[in-house]
């Protein structure tokens, strides 16, 4: 799986994710799944990984099952008392925390959502998922929305339900892409200079918002939190200015939010659905379709959101940068610069 560059990667989306969709479900009719259904079902990753076990935590528990989402570390000292089935999430499958607290589970059912199925994780779990979603950058774009994919078309096939929303996202994707180029590179320019970005979004959304976060701290070099819309309300917000930002991610509470925001001089950008918010003074609009499936939704979300941190990055000069800080204990395999 291939480096390359934060655009390329971005605008490759529509190809990735339909190539995910055609190989998870050949997969899905694969496997037996009987072991997981009527479990609590536990998400487990780290990193972008863990954005994304948010983002399938809340998909599932929407449709009436139990599931959770854990960091990979809290799960060293929970063995029993955490869920009864695992999704191991890693897009290269060498993350060493997830390996660690999922052979520390040898009894429970697990499986594992990679970018491939010829890793360690995978062979670790016996049951895994590939997403074959390609080439990427070092700020995940192809490996986290088409492993968002893969948690939504899991969670059919485990329920036993069908979602045409799968079948539109590609086209979805690359319409987004396009309308959302100039709102983009607005939102981008109306937070330049922040000393911090605050990132807000609910359910799936507060995944979304998590993830936002990464990518602006990974290519922006700006620190950023994703925080709960309605936690935020709760003092958080209270250090927004003139100095910092909000994005907010939503249709709900998330608007006014944006909108109070600004009006107190604070640069704003909300990415909705809504078609009754416009851009205004230290507000960007940029309108995403709604798919009416959480999953789905939070694809095109954080492709918003892709677009603004590629425009940001550019204008800081800061385009296609690689991590300053290399970790040596993180991975299953030592890193490389041109693989991912």
């Amino acid at each position: 799986m291939k480096r390359i560059g934060y655009r390329q990667a971005v605008a490759r989306q529509p190809e990735s994710i339909e190539t995910t969709r055609l190989e998870v479900l050949q997969a899905l009719d694969t496997l037996d799944l009987g072991a997981f259904r009527g479990r609590a079902i536990g998400f487990a990753g780290i990193g972008a990984s863990y954005q994304a076990a948010l983002a399938g935590a809340a998909f599932l528990r929407a449709r009436g099952c139990r599931a959770y989402a854990y960091c990979s570390t809290d799960l060293y000292d929970a063995v029993d008392s955490a869920a009864d089935a695992f999704v191991a999430l890693s897009a290269s499958g060498q993350s060493r925390e997830i390996a660690d607290v999922m052979q520390m589970r040898p009894n429970l059912p697990r499986l594992a959502i990679c970018r491939a199925t010829d890793n360690p994780l995978a062979k670790l779990t016996g049951l895994a998922i590939g997403t074959q979603s390609g080439a990427d950058n070092g700020a995940s774009s192809t490996g986290y929305t088409s492993m968002l994919l893969a948690i939504g078309l899991f969670g059919d096939h485990l329920l036993g339900k069908a979602t045409v929303a799968w079948e539109r996202l590609p086209d979805a994707v690359a319409a987004l892409l396009s309308s959302a180029a100039g709102p983009a590179k607005q939102a981008a320019a109306l937070l330049a200079g922040r000393t911090g970005i605050d990132i807000v979004g609910a359910g799936a959304g507060f995944a979304t918002a998590g993830e936002a976060a990464m990518l602006i701290r990974e290519a922006v070099r700006v620190p950023a939190a994703g925080w709960d819309t309605l936690n935020y309300l709760h003092g958080p917000m209270e250090s927004q200015d003139s100095r910092t930002g909000l994005i907010a991610f939503g249709k709900g509470r998330e608007a006014k939010i944006a909108e109070d925001v600004a009006a107190f001089g604070c640069p704003s950008v909300l990415v909705t659905s809504r078609t009754d918010r416009a851009s205004g003074e230290n507000l960007v609009v940029i309108q995403v379709p709604d798919l009416d499936n959480e999953i789905a939704d939070a694809i095109l979300q954080i492709v918003a959101a892709q677009l603004v941190v590629g425009e940001m990055q550019d204008a800081a000069g800061l385009t296609d940068i690689t991590f300053r800080y290399r970790q040596t204990d993180t991975k299953l395999k030592p890193w490389s610069p041109t693989e991912l």
